[in-house]
């Protein structure tokens, strides 16, 4: 799939490891499973191929059409909207919306 990001610092997160805003601070280990995530994404070709990693517990957001959510640990979340594009190949393009922490 192809990602876009809709804040800046979650594309900085997954360039650098960092990100220049210190509202967006989170552990190293955060991080690197972020950014394992976005490459699970990246490998995807299509929505389909994460409903076989069980670990992603993979799940359509409630009251939000089109909106998705995977499990980067067992706080955190990666929430993401998916749209395609292209009549005879079609291409998902992955908009990563935000990093939350899902019990709060």
């Amino acid at each position: 799939m192809i990602i876009e990001y809709e804040k800046e610092y979650l594309k900085e997160l997954y360039e650098n490891g960092k990100c220049k805003s210190k509202k967006y601070r989170f552990d190293a280990a955060i991080i690197k499973k972020y950014q394992k995530r976005i490459d699970t994404l990246i490998a995807a070709t299509r929505i389909e191929d994460l409903f076989v990693f069980n670990s992603l517990n993979f799940e359509a957001l409630q009251g939000r059409a089109d909106y998705f959510s995977i499990r980067i640990d067992y706080h955190y979340r990666l929430e993401f909207k998916t749209r395609t594009e292209g009549t005879e190949i079609i291409l998902t393009i992955c908009i990563v919306t935000d990093i939350t922490n899902h019990y709060q």
